[in-house]
């Protein structure tokens, strides 16, 4: 049976869960850098298409990655807000680039608006280098699933 960090119990989604997703992490293991392991959740599941960086009239905010990051998860947590959900539900995160060398020179700049705008939230993620996106303009896609709790 896997130990959870932060408290280990039969049930990770005991009385002290209050209807947020709860951390999954083996002790033995090192932390991943900006996210956990995984996470166990209750409750109805909210499911997020890949957001891109593009505003209400679906134009691309920017060339760059950054101001096209930080506008797709604009879009996440208006969705999440829209299905009466919020950062604190999100169970999963799937990051797709399409200038995965970007990203790693402008993460800190990526790290502030991701801190902004979902706060210290930090699900299971998976971040995946892509050739290309849909939108042409496109240089990011973010999906996200989301757990809201039964008590929420």
């Amino acid at each position: 049976m896997s130990d959870f960090r932060q408290g280990a119990s039969a049930d990770p989604l005991g009385p002290r869960a209050g209807g947020r997703p709860q951390p999954i992490e083996m002790p033995e293991w090192l932390r991943p850098l900006g996210h956990v392991g995984g996470v166990s959740a209750r409750g109805r599941l909210v499911f997020l298409a890949g957001q891109l960086g593009w505003d209400e009239r679906s134009r691309i905010v920017g060339p760059d990655l950054v101001s096209q990051a930080r506008q797709a998860l604009r879009n996440v947590v208006s969705l999440l807000e829209r299905a009466g959900a919020a950062p604190q539900h999100i169970t999963h995160m799937t990051w797709y680039l399409t200038r995965p060398d970007e990203y790693e020179r402008h993460l800190p700049a990526i790290a502030i608006a991701y801190s902004e705008l979902i706060g210290r939230e930090f699900p299971p993620m998976t971040t995946v280098a892509v050739n290309s996106l849909m939108c042409a303009d496109a240089c990011i896609a973010i999906d996200a699933t989301a757990v809201v709790g039964d008590d929420a």
